[in-house]
């Protein structure tokens, strides 16, 4: 590709990477969920043993696993905040308008999750996106006190075991029927009925996760990031980046030498095998995984404004200014991939092999975004998403009035 795309219509440029490089991570994690669900993921896992594989897998967990689910709803939550105080500012009515939004977000979500995949997030930011109204008008402070306290609570497992033992009857039930070989056997070879039937007690199954560990860091991380939103230190300009260089390079070193700790050195020690200490030393990693996260979009913005990386990250701002259509897009391609629609390559491929498909991926997502861009105004589900919103029809081609500019890059 010898051209970059520059599209001079009020966005932000770096938030729009910022999302485009949680688009990018998202998928190494959904398309190891996608390839072999959780109740049977470390069995399959496991049976590769070699270097490779195992770094590939090590990669992952450092760098991946609890950073980029963060980074996402962080952005959601800003965004959320910057629509709803842009209209604020203009004294427009605009609670009917984004509980209407939200909902229709929340259809979007649900019909992803028993169409596509049931791993789908979007219900999840809808509901939460709702919660949010009740908290746009308190102060930043407050709003950062709250998502600490939900990102430090410590009983989270308990309330989930209390829930389940009230429930008459046992969630993941009916997938266990399925056996580990009826699972194989539905996703590669049954009808589409029969997957549809199976990503619903595939959800059922993992609501306990959904409830009890995704919905507490979501909302945490909205919550940042609405404060975020509510901040005179418009997060991501230079001022922004040199205010919280020391936390950010700080925070970088602490929770990376905790986490190396906790990998390669705690599984040795008594401490590790205390049945006091050991929930606090997962909880402490789980911390650390979301803090560095953070640390993740203090870095993007850093080389946005201090290196040539711009021109890189540029391309992550394509795939982010069509954040929702490339994240059903990645499950429409984990469909294609492993059931019966496509290829039904269902545990039939290493960790190597995933990571691999993930990375080209998104190169062909950057691909699609650059001429997708170049003759359309939004991403597809984008559009109907703002019209739906709206009430309204919007032009989605671009005509010779749209202020749009190529520019030729001989470094992309």
């Amino acid at each position: 590709m010898n051209q970059t795309i520059t599209l001079n219509d009020n966005r932000d440029s770096l938030l729009d990477a910022l999302r485009g490089f949680a688009i990018f991570g998202i998928f190494f994690i959904n398309i190891t969920i996608m390839h072999s669900i959780f109740m049977f993921q470390d069995a399959y896992i496991g049976q590769f043993q070699d270097q490779v594989n195992l770094a590939v897998n090590r990669l992952l967990q450092l760098f991946f696993y609890n950073k980029f689910f963060p980074i996402f709803t962080f952005l959601f939550g800003l965004g959320l905040t910057l629509q709803m105080q842009a209209k604020m500012n203009k004294q427009q009515r605009y609670r009917g308008f984004f509980i209407r939004r939200m909902l229709i977000l929340f259809v979007l979500g649900l019909l992803h999750c028993l169409l596509i995949w049931s791993g789908d997030v979007l219900h999840l930011y809808a509901l939460l996106g709702l919660v949010s109204l009740a908290l746009i008008k308190l102060l930043p402070r407050y709003l950062v006190f709250i998502a600490g306290c939900l990102l430090v609570f410590p009983y989270y497992g308990a309330l989930a075991g209390m829930t389940l033992d009230a429930i008459p009857f046992v969630l993941e039930q009916s997938l266990i029927d399925y056996g580990e070989q009826g699972v194989i056997e539905t996703i590669r070879q049954g009808t589409y009925a029969a997957n549809v039937a199976f990503r619903w007690h595939e959800y059922l199954a993992n609501l306990p996760m959904l409830l009890f560990y995704l919905a507490p860091m979501a909302l945490a991380m909205f919550c940042l990031g609405m404060a975020a939103g509510k901040s005179t230190l418009k997060l991501g300009t230079k001022a922004w980046v040199e205010h919280f260089k020391r936390l950010a390079v700080l925070t970088f070193i602490v929770v990376n030498v905790y986490r190396v700790y906790f990998l390669w050195f705690l599984p040795e020690t008594a401490l590790y095998q205390s049945d006091v200490l050991k929930p606090w030393w997962f909880k402490l990693m789980f911390l650390s995984d979301v803090l560095l996260g953070l640390t993740y979009i203090w870095l993007i913005a850093w080389l946005w404004h201090h290196t040539s990386m711009n021109k890189i990250l540029s391309l992550f701002a394509l795939v982010g200014r069509m954040a929702l259509s490339h994240y059903l897009l990645q499950s429409l391609i984990g469909l294609i991939l492993f059931t019966q629609v496509g290829f039904a390559l269902y545990q039939r491929l290493s960790p190597v092999e995933c990571f691999t498909i993930a990375f080209f991926t998104f190169g062909l997502q950057v691909l699609l975004s650059f001429y997708w861009l170049k003759y359309f105004k939004f991403g597809p589900f984008e559009w109907l998403w703002r019209c739906a919103s709206y009430r309204t029809w919007f032009a989605l081609k671009r005509n010779n009035d749209d202020n749009v500019a190529y520019q030729s890059t001989k470094n992309i």
